[in-house]
């Protein structure tokens, strides 16, 4: 007999990242929320040079990052700790903070490594209804036991796209306990240029049980580098320094992120392209709403179109057919959006693409 694994790691269902396509064939990949346009050619550049140092291992503390990312955002440095992409700090947020017999909160449609992280622990996952796809703050609350140590909020959600204003982020805060830590995924923000929206610093800077996580695989388009950062109370900080790995940023990826912050004008360019064809995507999918499909408001570099649960314009359907033609989606049935279709906004071509296509399968089946 094999040596048995804990029964709460068998109970994972392992992540299931988007659909990347065979080799050697030509695909337009909407399935992971990309950032079509890439990183700044500056990011670039660095990240080859920093790949001259390769047998030497990388900052440990990723000090220089840590002081870009303060500089960039107004913060303290040693209250940054940076991860593996941001999903290492979620995980270990989890290991740090909940096990056996806890329990940790998240939004029922929201991003799948939080129960992936509960399990991981040995927590269990609890996911709170939304409603219509945007987390909802008194379902949220009314779900908190005794038990309940973590709520995880992605804001904006993935794969939903919706966001919830600043004044139901700090209610959802108050309605705490202190030993409850209120973790606020910030993936998405740089997405976002509006006055009403909160990241999460300024609640993590007031209160020790806020932590906000960050990334640079979205706007700043370092997906293959593997760089975030969490910010939060010292303690905080001090219990995910104890359990990350010891060089768990490379020297490419801390390279390429800093010099990605100083390039604040690409980060504004790729926002500006985002919202624009965005805005094309949706339409274009409203127009469509004779056939039943509806594109779900986002905030972030995607968008989630609902189908029909029945006949043949099911977004089972939509999958197989936008698969033939080489477009890649995301249909996530395990997280009870088997009647959708999250689409990541590409450049101007693929979003033209997926809409003709959409348009085709509409008129073909409709």
């Amino acid at each position: 007999m094999p040596p048995k694994m804990k029964p709460w790691i068998a109970e994972i269902a392992p992540y299931v990242p988007g659909r990347s396509g065979e080799s050697g064939t030509r695909t337009v990949k909407l399935s992971s929320n990309e950032n079509p346009l890439g990183p700044s050619p500056a990011a670039i550049e660095a990240m080859k040079t920093a790949s001259e140092g390769a047998h030497r291992y990388p900052d440990a503390a990723s000090h220089r990052l840590r002081d870009a990312i303060a500089a960039a955002h107004g913060l303290e440095a040693d209250r940054i700790v940076c991860g593996t992409g941001s999903d290492e700090l979620l995980q270990l947020l989890a290991l740090a903070y909940a096990g056996p017999g806890d329990e940790v909160l998240y939004v029922r449609r929201g991003f799948m490594v939080y129960p992936i992280a509960a399990r991981r622990a040995g927590a269990v996952p609890v996911a709170a209804p939304d409603t219509d796809y945007t987390a909802d703050v008194d379902a949220l609350l009314a779900a908190v036991t005794e038990k309940t140590r973590l709520v995880y909020l992605a804001n904006p959600n993935n794969p939903t796209g919706t966001v919830i204003g600043r004044e139901e982020v700090e209610r959802l805060h108050a309605g705490l306990r202190e030993d409850v830590v209120l973790v606020l995924d910030a993936a998405y923000a740089e997405y976002i240029d509006e006055d009403s929206y909160e990241d999460g610093i300024s609640l993590a800077r007031k209160h020790a049980n806020v932590v906000t996580t960050r990334t640079f695989s979205k706007i700043y388009g370092l997906a293959a580098a593997r760089v975030g950062w969490a910010y939060g109370h010292p303690e905080i900080i001090d219990a995910l320094n104890r359990i990350r790995g010891p060089f768990n940023v490379t020297s490419e990826g801390q390279a390429a992120a800093i010099a990605a912050l100083a390039e604040q004008g690409w980060v504004r360019h790729c926002r500006e392209e985002n919202a624009r064809l965005r805005s094309r995507l949706t339409d274009a999918v409203e127009a469509l709403g004779n056939h039943g499909l509806r594109p779900v408001p986002s905030a972030a570099n995607f968008v989630l179109v609902t189908f029909p649960e029945d006949g043949p314009l099911t977004a089972e359907h939509a999958n197989r057919y936008l698969t033939e033609r080489g477009i890649l989606t995301r249909w996530l049935p395990n997280q009870d959006l088997a009647h959708a279709l999250r689409i990541t906004v590409g450049t101007e071509e693929e979003t033209e693409e997926v809409i003709a296509a959409l348009q085709a399968f509409t008129g073909a089946a409709g």
